[in-house]
């Protein structure tokens, strides 16, 4: 292993020296206001983007053709398409089983750091080399300007708690990192009238932190964010910027703001033949848990008061959301009413009629009748707690959501807090 091989952090191995990104993360733990992950989309490079979302197992098949077809691999990475740390099962499994199959490689992740620290050890125990950590703000006020909100824990924490909770995060793991012998790169997003003027700032807190490499990283416009209306700085803009940061800390001037599947030398045209050996790895039947399983039925249902959160028990909602594919992206397609109540175990086989077309319903509390009915029609009932698009995403790529199960009890030892009107 050659750690100056890494063509992220030596712009002279950048010409010779390619990387690839498994995409194994689907989930994140933090909303950015620049950010809207689309997951198929080709003709994008940015961050957040893939063609696939793969297991564990289906990225080993896929690393072995890429190894096969390009000689010049010299570092694996994840970078998403969410958050590796939001991940940690996915993103751990597949660091160990790289570094098993092949020991010399360099192994690199790319986070945000809020949920990176209690990994550290693993990280070093698993030689991996380099961590990238993306860092917007160094001061709470500029940070709620960037952040809609972050899941600490099972708790939503917006604003500039939630920007302070990122940022104390983030340096202890940076501080960690350095401690056991890896190399650091931050990223610092420029994004035009927020923090551009803060981006130095940045590069001072962690040049103190001895970070490696700074990265001061031009946004780049993204439709659908938050921040779709902000148009990409300048080339002259960027220049002063990096100057500016270069007095603390050594900056990389060569980024090309890589895909979560990206493959090949830094900017290199994406390989349309890799391209469709992902997605064909994604179908693969290689073991992955139950929910990643092929189904004719192609949906998945979600109860919810307000439409974010998986938060309404099934015998109280008069309304479920319908999520599926739909152009490229899995999104809601619509919201079906329920039957009325009063008519016993007729109203869950209607339901079961309604929701003919979903493998998956998720919901925070469920009755013994509705679930017995349901799963006899093929409809697996999961009883969890948390954001619907991390759910949705999370059946959809067949991960685990052992994370998000419901573990709260009522007195009557039953999870289920429903009003016990409404599963007769």
């Amino acid at each position: 292993m050659n750690i100056d091989n890494h063509p992220c952090f030596n712009p002279g191995a950048c010409k010779s020296f390619g990387r690839v990104h498994l995409p194994v993360a689907p989930r994140c733990n933090i909303q950015c206001k620049f950010c809207n992950r689309q997951f198929d989309c080709v003709n994008e490079t940015r961050p957040g983007v893939t063609s696939a979302v793969l297991s564990p197992g289906q990225a080993m098949v896929y690393l072995e053709e890429v190894f096969a077809q390009k000689g010049n691999i010299s570092v694996v990475g994840i970078a998403g398409p969410g958050d590796p740390f939001a991940n940690p099962e996915e993103t751990l499994e597949t660091l160990s089983r790289v570094r098993s199959r092949y020991p010399e490689i360099m192994l690199c992740v790319a986070t945000n750091g809020l949920n990176l620290t209690p990994y550290l050890d693993r990280l070093a125990r698993l030689k991996v080399s380099h961590v990238t950590v993306t860092v917007n703000a160094v001061d709470p006020a500029v940070g709620a300007k960037i952040y809609s909100w972050m899941r600490v824990g099972k708790r939503v924490v917006r604003a500039e708690a939630g920007a302070a909770v990122l940022l104390a995060r983030q340096l202890e793991a940076i501080k960690g990192l350095k401690d056991r012998g890896i190399m650091v790169k931050a990223n610092s997003i420029i994004l035009p009238g927020i923090n551009e003027k803060h981006i130095e700032a940045v590069a001072r807190r962690l040049a103190d932190l001895e970070v490696d490499l700074f990265n001061a990283m031009p946004y780049y416009p993204n439709a659908g964010s938050e921040f779709e209306h902000l148009v990409e700085p300048d080339k002259a803009t960027v220049d002063t910027i990096r100057k500016q940061a270069g007095v603390h800390v050594k900056q990389m001037r060569h980024c090309s703001r890589c895909r979560a599947d990206a493959v090949g030398l830094l900017g290199e045209s994406t390989d349309q033949g890799l391209m469709n050996t992902l997605t064909a790895c994604r179908r693969l039947e290689v073991k992955t848990p139950r929910l990643g399983r092929v189904s004719p039925r192609p949906c998945v249902a979600v109860a919810s008061m307000e439409g974010v959160l998986i938060n309404q028990h099934l015998g109280e909602a008069q309304k479920l959301l319908v999520y599926g594919e739909k152009e490229g992206r899995v999104q809601l397609l619509e919201a079906r009413s329920t039957p009325a109540r009063g008519s016993g175990m007729q109203r869950w086989q209607a339901l079961a009629d309604t929701l003919s077309d979903c493998n998956t319903l998720l919901v925070s509390g469920v009755g013994g009748n509705p679930r017995k009915v349901l799963s006899a029609a093929g409809i697996d009932v999961l009883e969890i707690e948390g954001l619907i698009d991390e759910a949705v995403r999370a059946v959809f790529a067949g991960e685990s959501l052992n994370h998000m199960v419901k573990r709260r009890l009522t007195a009557c030892g039953e999870a289920c807090h429903g009003n016990g009107m409404g599963c007769g």
